[in-house]
């Protein structure tokens, strides 16, 4: 253990407090062991340029960069001096400036034709990019003659490859480098977490090695041994946490629910209307399968918006009735979970009214139970799930309370997992008297990497078949900054829908309310150009030199806010229209009041926020006006455009905003509009954003066990390491043969990072 516990030695014992409180606080390093696996972002090397022409403004950077020219100036009559130094790279220029008498030393340093490694935040003055007063490190003379300064320096990097790490206001690179330098002899205590036999059998370095080779390579070959061994570290390590999990649920009884001639599924599939697609039918049957085992089922169900999982679900649902046991299907808002009630009672008809008179002979009871409901039907509810009369129960947390009591729970079918944490889960599955079969359905597609990353204890059935009489949904980018007399035909557009008999959504980032417009008489100023916030996703930092000054102005703006956005649209472009809202601080009767009449048809426009971004399903609705679009992320768009389009009629889906057409968010914007798949716009997103969001990072609270994986690109490697990972986990269940692998999970996969995995 002492190998080990070297690497868990606080930063500060080897830094000095002062450097390891702002690693701590900006980087997330605590250990010696963080700082060892906080690896360089890329490799500079003497004579090879940085790429200058693509700085973000406003952020910290370091560059590696010649200088091209330098010069002092005086201002204020003469009373003032400052120095303009340019640096070029071939590609763009950038001005460091210094005032007063700070500017000799670096006049000095710096002459002509010398290199440097520059720090500091970019910012514009007079069109130009500019560092001021940026901390520097000279990197010889054009002379090759090395000044007292800068001897320790050209030693360091002369002819050597430069690691640039991950820096921070404060830290630039090049102190990270020293930090590391402190550490790095510390790396040969490193616990191997490779089985010896593994990592001889792939050919790969040790870790110890592997670290310095990461850290201080002298040789690109170098670098890639060191990235081949640790990327496998980070796949192995998770697909062995993964591994475990599905050791474990293989090891629980379950009861087997197997279908049941003549009983509800039969009689409910006599009445279908249609006929279910041939992915509807693969999946039911790897479901069904999975039902008939003495071990629970662990199934993810992913599909397309609008391909039918609500009835695969359902059917699995019939299939344990018959079988004797309840289901239970756990949606994440009242909304949601009303909505599926509504559906799922009205496609079973009689079957759903056991216990009354109109109910057919084999019926069940069919319950809701959410926390705003009354206390007699909650205390019915409740009654009737613990004496079985309900077979099946639609509801939101309030399932999970410990007075929710079930005769046999057989299923539980959670929807939209995301929302879910895993010990609301698993609160639900121990109120079976043996753990029940668990189904968890997403309409986000997931690639197949990351769900084996992410959802890797669970088995995969993909729906990606439309159902018949689906319509296609035609999608724009209207941008109403740019051109103002797009966002008035797209109320237009709105009018024509409407005059068909159809109804459309207004989608607002933001609820807006009287608390919320005292910070400020922005927010309503913005809103007659374009209009939304539950779930909202973060924005694109939409700045750069094309549009910068736009974006930067566009972003500033309050987000539009359902309130102020109905009153406008009823007092102007749609006037006369029967104009309704919606979100998630009104009253539950109240939403679901409203929800009614929407589908009932009694409201043309429905202004809401993303409460209806899942499982809201009105057929009639054709057209949807998303306000704000560049707020929300790529998967929330393709959610919330899945609501139109769900009959016969085409569906129409408008994108406003305010971001210029030069802007990331707007080629962001423009890949939604371009396409329909769900797994094409789900790998771009996955490559907009850290891959520290795709396992939590920002939910769970917890650094991402990920620095060098990529989960988009290293397909081959993940799925490698989950075949070693499943082998290494049969053999040696508690791995009691592999001291360093079980350190190396406690260390990377601390109890809520691992749980978070079961999350999604």
């Amino acid at each position: 253990m002492d190998r080990v516990s070297a690497l868990d030695e606080p930063l500060k014992n080897s830094l000095g407090p002062a450097t390891a409180k702002v690693m701590a606080e900006h980087l997330g390093l605590h250990t010696v062991g963080d700082l060892l696996h906080h690896y360089p972002r890329r490799y500079e090397e003497r004579g090879q340029l940085t790429t200058l022409a693509e700085l973000p403004l406003d952020e910290d950077v370091t560059v590696v960069a010649q200088v091209a020219d330098s010069r002092i100036l005086t201002f204020n009559h003469g009373r003032g001096q400052r120095l303009e130094i340019t640096l070029t790279d071939g590609s763009g220029r950038l001005q460091l400036v210094f005032f007063g008498r700070g500017l000799h030393k670096p006049h000095k340093e710096l002459p002509p034709g010398s290199r440097g490694m520059f720090a500091g935040k970019v910012s514009v003055f007079n069109r130009k990019l500019q560092l001021a007063h940026p901390t520097y490190v000279p990197l010889g003379r054009p002379d090759g003659v090395a000044g007292d300064d800068d001897a320790s320096a050209v030693d360091a990097f002369a002819g050597k490859l430069i690691p640039i790490y991950p820096a921070c206001k404060g830290l630039e690179s090049w102190k990270i480098t020293k930090a590391v330098d402190a550490v790095l002899p510390r790396a040969v205590e490193a616990a191997d977490p490779l089985p010896p036999a593994l990592r001889e059998g792939r050919g790969f370095v040790p870790l110890p090695e592997a670290l310095l080779k990461v850290h201080r390579p002298e040789t690109k070959a170098d670098i890639e041994d060191a990235r081949a061994r640790l990327k496998w570290d980070e796949a192995f390590v998770l697909q062995v946490a993964l591994a475990r999990r599905r050791y474990a649920d293989a090891q629980l009884p379950a009861v087997a629910r197997k279908p049941v001639a003549d009983g509800l599924l039969d009689a409910f599939d006599a009445e279908l209307p249609f006929t279910l697609t041939e992915g509807q039918r693969k999946v039911t049957a790897e479901i069904f399968a999975d039902l008939g085992t003495e071990h629970p089922m662990h199934r993810l169900l992913q599909g397309e918006v609008g391909s039918g999982k609500t009835l695969v679900a359902l059917r699995a649902m019939l299939t344990v009735v018959d079988a004797g046991g309840q289901a239970a299907l756990l949606a994440p808002t009242e909304v949601l979970a009303q909505q599926h009630h509504r559906s799922i009672t009205e496609m079973m008809g009689g079957l759903a009214e056991g216990g009354t008179l109109g109910g057919a002979e084999n019926a069940t009871k069919v319950v809701l139970l959410t926390g705003s409901m009354g206390t007699a039907a909650r205390r019915q509810a409740l009654l009737d799930l613990v004496t079985g009369e309900a077979g099946m129960v639609i509801g939101t947390h309030a399932l999970i309370e410990d007075k929710v009591r079930f005769h046999d729970l057989g299923l539980v079918v959670v929807d939209e997992q995301h929302r879910f944490g895993v010990e609301q889960r698993d609160a639900l599955r121990s109120k079976g008297k043996q753990p029940p079969h668990l189904l968890v359905m997403t309409a986000t597609p997931i690639p197949r990497t990351v769900a084996m990353t992410v959802f890797g204890d669970l088995e995969t059935s993909v729906l990606d078949q439309l159902p018949a009489g689906r319509s296609p949904i035609a999608s724009h980018v209207v941008p109403a900054e740019d051109k103002p007399h797009f966002l008035a035909r797209a109320w237009e557009r709105v009018r024509e829908e409407v005059g068909k008999g159809h109804q459309a959504y207004v989608v607002c980032p933001r609820i807006g309310d009287d608390e919320e417009e005292k910070g400020g008489k922005g927010a309503k100023s913005g809103a007659k150009k374009t209009a939304a916030k539950e779930g909202e996703e973060p924005t694109d930092k939409a700045r750069g030199k094309a549009g910068g000054k736009a974006a930067e102005d566009a972003e500033k703006r309050p987000p539009l806010a359902v309130l102020d956005v109905a009153d406008q649209l009823t007092a102007g472009p749609l006037a006369g229209l029967r104009v309704e809202v919606l979100h998630g601080r009104m009253q539950p009767d109240d939403k679901d009041a409203v929800m009614r009449r929407f589908a009932a048809g009694e409201v043309d426009v429905l202004v809401a926020t993303t409460v209806i971004e899942v499982g809201v399903n009105v057929p009639n609705a054709t057209a949807m006006v998303i306000m704000d679009a560049d707020r929300f992320g790529v998967s929330q768009l393709h959610q919330l455009r899945g609501r139109v389009g769900r009959g016969a009629a085409p569906g129409l889906c408008l994108l406003v905003t305010d971001m210029p057409e030069a802007s990331p968010a707007r080629a962001r914007l423009g890949a939604v509009a371009a396409t329909l798949d769900g797994f094409e716009l789900s790998r771009i997103d996955l490559e907009q954003r850290r891959e520290g969001d795709v396992l939590g990072q920002a939910q769970s609270g917890v650094r991402s066990s990920l620095r060098m994986l990529a989960v988009i690109e290293d397909e081959e490697i993940i799925a490698a390491a989950r075949e070693e990972a499943v082998a290494v986990v049969a053999a040696d269940p508690e791995l009691e043969s592999s001291p360093e692998l079980r350190t190396a999970l406690d260390a990377l996969l601390d109890t809520e990072r691992e749980q978070y995995l079961d999350k999604g």
